[in-house]
Order: structure tokens, then C-alpha cells, then sequence
């Protein structure tokens, strides 16, 4: 059971919070749904590429954080007859972020409701800069919060938490240690 808002560090506090629910992992492969306050449908993503760029279609969607940075791609590539690339068929998987409503439907206590089959994360993206992600990680099953300097190492203790029988053992990694 959920703790009151009060006491806990289980909260959305963003426009931008997703609650990420991982529901299956295979190998450092995650699996699983994304939620957010803009619409009751969940975003699904099969591995950590197809959730960066949801995340990302979704950012850019509701226009915060703004990035700070342009995003690059092969793209121009496909006008002058080049076949697609990999990664623009993954965006298309999370397309829906790119035709919500601007406007609310769902409060933070109903997203705070979804779960993972296997593990819960709040994700509070601060900023975009440097062309990746900076920002606050929840792992809703422990009540801890740590920042992230980056989307690889917001993964990496996504990572982590859903295998901590075989933890991560260098100090440079990222850890789920309480923050002052």
C-alpha cells in the first residue's frame, strides 16, 4: 500500500511525470507500458529504444522540457531515396503521443495506481540538454529517488532495480543510494 504524499517520495510533481511500469525483462532487454496525465491510454514499448523515443515523441508533444539541442537524423537521407531507417519505424510504435490532447484527463492518484508486472518507476524529466534526458527516478517498490545525468544512466537504474540479485559492483555506475 501507497504511503500518503506526505511522507513518501511517490508523487508525479511534473506536468512531463511518467509512471513507467516494467512488466517482463530479458537480459538487460525491459518490456512494458508507459503512462501519462495527458491521456488514459499507456504507451507500449518492447525494449529501451522503443521507450526513449516514446518518451521523447511524448516531450516534444507537450513541449516540455523544450530540448536544447536539435534533433539530428538520417532522415534527409530518406527524400533522396534512401530506405527508412530502424529507428523512425520504432517512432511510428508510439505515435500517439503525437496527436493527444494538450489538456489533462488523468490526476497524479490515478497514475500513481499503475503498476508494473515486475517493477514501478515515477520519471520527473527536468531538463533536455546535451541531447538526452536529466532528471529525477522514483522506484516506486522501495520508495527511493535518485537523479539521472543522462537517458543511459536513467536506464541503467532501471536496469539495476529490476536485477538487484546481481547488482552493478563499480562505484563510478549508477546505484540507488539515498541523496542528501
Amino acid at each position: 500500500m501507497l504511503h500518503s504524499m506526505n511522507d513518501t517520495q511517490i508523487y508525479i510533481g511534473a506536468p512531463n511525470g511518467i509512471v513507467l511500469c516494467a512488466d517482463k525483462k530479458n537480459g538487460h532487454n525491459i518490456r512494458g507500458r508507459f503512462y501519462h496525465s495527458y491521456s488514459r491510454d499507456y504507451v507500449p514499448f518492447e525494449n529501451t529504444d522503443q521507450l526513449l523515443f516514446g518518451m521523447e515523441l511524448f516531450f516534444d508533444s507537450i513541449r516540455f522540457p523544450f530540448p536544447s539541442t536539435k534533433t539530428r537524423s538520417f532522415a534527409d537521407l530518406v527524400k533522396n531515396g534512401y530506405n527508412k531507417t530502424k529507428a523512425q519505424a520504432r517512432i511510428r510504435l508510439c505515435s500517439k503521443s503525437r496527436t493527444m490532447k494538450k489538456e489533462k484527463v488523468m490526476k497524479d492518484r490515478e497514475l500513481l495506481d499503475r503498476h508494473g508486472d515486475i517493477g514501478s518507476f515515477i520519471i520527473r524529466v527536468n531538463q533536455r540538454k546535451n541531447s538526452s534526458m536529466q532528471g529525477r527516478l522514483t522506484w516506486v517498490e522501495k520508495n527511493k529517488t535518485v537523479s539521472f545525468r543522462s537517458a543511459w544512466e536513467m536506464i541503467r537504474l532501471i536496469d539495476s532495480a529490476l536485477e538487484m540479485d546481481n547488482p552493478a559492483q563499480e562505484d563510478d555506475l549508477p546505484a540507488w543510494e539515498d541523496e542528501d
